[in-house]
């Protein structure tokens, strides 16, 4: 019996952790090269689901402070679930011929063949394998952060955000990268970290490319520079993998008290507005449709309800039923605008359409039938908000 709940036990919390695939794949450029990727938890419970995919190299040690960070921030929906691919390069020399460049400093031989690898081979396998989204992160350390950068010569680059950890720049590296940055109209991100401990040439180059960032006018991409005191070659990894992953994915995360009492409810109007905007944003800046939080529904209520803007409740009704159809999140709004601006006979009737509808948390259908029966036998007590509306079977005042 014991071994029995053990298994099952075992099968159940299965689900709830990422999956961890080695993948091989014989490419034409290569030959063999192997990777590893990580679907999220709901990867397997929401097969409709696609996600963004974050690239790793040096994918033998940078795995897991990356993978630890995603599974963290998923966790308490700060960040994105995304899959990650992680290469393998951390055998013999082949991170160092995958990061290979010539004297004018853009890749040759074999890396050159690593930079196609990764955009004709690699991509188009994980794509086809894996329900993946556009939107795409590429991350290294040292000689692979250098690397990375190469990307970014490209007119389009495949990815969307750029990950640099101490890197080790090929010639002129500092000057081109500030130079395409101008140039690319593809919205990007760029993070670039260092330490205090590491290396003088790395630094000054970093500090270079730094300085050559910040003077560019009107800039069109986001971007962040740490310098770490105190830390070391590999000691920054740990300090950097965090503030990377969240200044890429910054605003993704749901209203905080921090916003609702600093932004939100200091606006005159327009709550609804301000919860659409930020999903809007989200989906322009990222590339992927985000749902609307449900927690983020009761912040902009709270608001509502607190600077007494009824009238707002009706649009956020509209937000609720565009992404919570046939609930009673969209209903629930409905009903609380007609409550609260004194049309009671509405309100009930909009409470009851909830019982044919699906709860959502605390909205269930037995909270909405308790409402309606609170205010039945109330007379319409129509607020400022609401104007009286003329009875239809009495006559209007003649006006000459």
């Amino acid at each position: 019996m014991k071994i029995k709940l053990f298994l099952i036990t075992l099968m159940v919390t299965t689900g709830l952790f990422a999956q961890r695939t080695p993948e091989t794949i014989q490419s034409k450029k290569l030959g063999n090269r192997t990777f590893t990727v990580v679907t999220p938890a709901s990867y397997e419970s929401s097969p409709e689901k696609k996600y963004p995919t974050l690239l790793v190299l040096d994918g033998e040690y940078l795995l897991d402070p990356f993978e630890g960070i995603l599974k963290y921030g998923a966790y308490w929906d700060d960040l994105p679930e995304m899959i990650i691919i992680a290469v393998n390069q951390n055998y013999g020399e082949t991170r160092f011929a995958d990061s290979e460049f010539d004297e004018a400093g853009f890749p040759s031989g074999s890396g050159a063949n690593f930079f196609e690898f990764i955009g004709q081979e690699l991509y188009p396998y994980v794509d086809k394998k894996y329900r993946t989204l556009p939107f795409r992160i590429i991350a290294g350390h040292d000689t692979t952060a250098g690397f990375l950068n190469f990307y970014l010569y490209k007119d389009n680059p495949v990815f969307n955000a750029y990950i640099s950890l101490a890197p080790e720049m090929a010639p002129e590296m500092e000057k081109r990268v500030a130079e395409r940055l101008t140039k690319i109209t593809k919205p990007l991100f760029y993070y670039q970290a260092t330490g205090e401990g590491d290396l003088k040439e790395i630094n000054e180059k970093a500090a270079e490319l730094d300085a050559n960032i910040k003077v560019i006018p009107n800039a069109t991409f986001k971007y962040q520079n740490d310098a770490f005191k105190g830390a070391s070659h590999y000691s920054l990894v740990a300090k950097a993998v965090p503030n990377a992953i969240y200044f890429v994915f910054d605003g993704y995360q749901p209203i905080s008290m921090v916003e609702f009492q600093d932004k939100i409810l200091k606006l005159d109007a327009g709550y609804t507005d301000y919860l659409i905007a930020k999903y809007d944003e989200l989906e322009k800046r990222f590339g992927f449709k985000i749902k609307p939080r449900l927690s983020d529904f009761k912040a902009i209520e709270a608001a509502i309800l607190k600077n007494k803007a009824y009238n707002e409740l009706m649009p956020l009704s509209d937000f609720a039923n565009k992404h919570y159809p046939k609930t009673t999140l969209g209903t629930y709004h409905e009903a609380l605008y007609f409550e609260k601006t004194g049309n009671y006979k509405k309100a009930i009737k909009s409470y009851q359409k909830a019982f044919t509808q699906e709860a959502v948390r605390e909205i269930t259908k037995d909270f909405m039938m308790n409402r309606a029966e609170a205010l039945k036998g109330k007379p319409d007590e129509p607020t400022e908000d609401a104007p009286a509306e003329t009875p239809t079977n009495q006559p209007t005042e003649k006006t000459e």
